[in-house]
């Protein structure tokens, strides 16, 4: 099937969506997306933020689609044209779902552990208002400790549900889930159990905001001082295929690799995550890659720098030698002027 998306044509697959097209396409035509994940089955459709025009249907059916579509859940046909930049109705409808995302959601971006890698920053920079209406008081939760391993922030969550995912599909018992409904929606256990299975810790990665995160590394330094670098270990219980960050010599927290759209591309056990910190333990590949204007690339120098040699220590700290004679009378001949030239010569000395 051929699909147009922002003027551009891209065959695909029956079954595809128009995300995943736009995703084959890349660029800036690709939707932002922060329930959807493709590596877990039955995610999309919450968030609202991949909404695309839908200018013509099909061939067999040119009709347009009269409301907005979200592009996550919305099946590709042939002939299907699509406006997704390019549209001002859906740039519209994008920032007005993350003025809706940001109105519970509060400022704790200075002190946030996932700043610098946090997908409501980056779509609040493209989509976001200064201005803020919502003028009555802000949803909040009181703090729950649902292990030693992971760090539950409820007031920062925008309910994408993708831990639920997480666990329902990689561990054999979810212990927690959305609790309440509308606005008092929230993760949490039923019984303030703890969560302790072992791919417990990809909740952390999947999480698009700083809901979830690595209570070890909690408070130890921002995303951009560190520096990442892929790694790999034979481990029985997953792939082995990480990222650790480190500072200096000490590796502070370990991740899941991520591709280009923030998504894990395979999940890693809590052995590899929490419990190996040393060096010792991994094979260093090389330096991970990020987006170029990803706030990680920041002052990030992996290779081998070249000393560089700038001759201008001697004239910073000694003068040029003709001051220096200007300065020291007794370095001037009794029968030569300042400049150097004799006495009985008619330059000016």
């Amino acid at each position: 099937m051929k699909v147009t998306i922002d003027g551009q044509e891209i065959e695909v697959a029956p079954g595809t969506t128009i995300l995943q097209a736009a995703r084959m396409i890349g660029g800036e035509s690709v939707p932002p997306a922060m329930c959807y994940y493709s590596k877990l089955k039955g995610t999309g459709g919450k968030c609202r933020c991949c909404l695309v025009d839908v200018t013509k249907g099909s061939e067999a059916d040119p009709r347009p689609m009269p409301k907005l579509m979200a592009s996550c859940v919305t099946g590709c046909q042939d002939g299907m044209e699509v406006a997704s930049k390019s549209s001002e109705r859906v740039r519209d409808a994008r920032n007005a779902v993350t003025e809706f995302l940001l109105i519970n959601h509060p400022l704790d971006c200075p002190v946030c552990d996932q700043a610098g890698e946090c997908d409501l920053q980056n779509l609040s920079f493209e989509h976001g208002k200064l201005q803020q209406r919502f003028i009555e008081d802000k949803r909040t939760f009181e703090p729950e400790n649902i292990g030693d391993k992971i760090q539950l922030h409820m007031n920062r969550c925008i309910v994408c549900q993708r831990c639920v995912e997480v666990a329902d599909q990689l561990t054999d018992g979810r212990v927690h889930g959305v609790l309440n409904r509308g606005d008092h929606s929230q993760i949490s256990t039923c019984v303030s159990a703890a969560i302790d299975n072992e791919f417990s810790g990809n909740m952390i990665d999947v999480c698009p905001v700083g809901a979830l995160t690595d209570k070890p590394f909690r408070f130890k330094s921002r995303v951009w001082f560190n520096k990442p670098f892929n790694a790999h270990r034979d481990c029985d219980k997953c792939c082995g295929k990480t990222t650790v960050w480190m500072f200096g010599n000490e590796i502070q927290r370990v991740t899941a690799r991520k591709d280009e759209f923030h998504e894990v591309e395979e999940f890693i056990c809590n052995t590899c995550r929490f419990d190996k910190k040393d060096i010792a333990d991994w094979v260093i590949e090389g330096p991970r890659k990020f987006e170029k204007d990803s706030v990680i690339n920041q002052n990030k120098h992996f290779g081998k720098l070249d000393s560089v040699v700038i001759d201008t220590e001697k004239g910073i700290l000694q003068g040029r030698d003709i001051d220096r004679k200007k300065i020291s009378m007794a370095e001037i001949d009794y029968n030569e002027k300042i400049d150097g030239n004799p006495v009985n010569s008619k330059k000016n000395g």
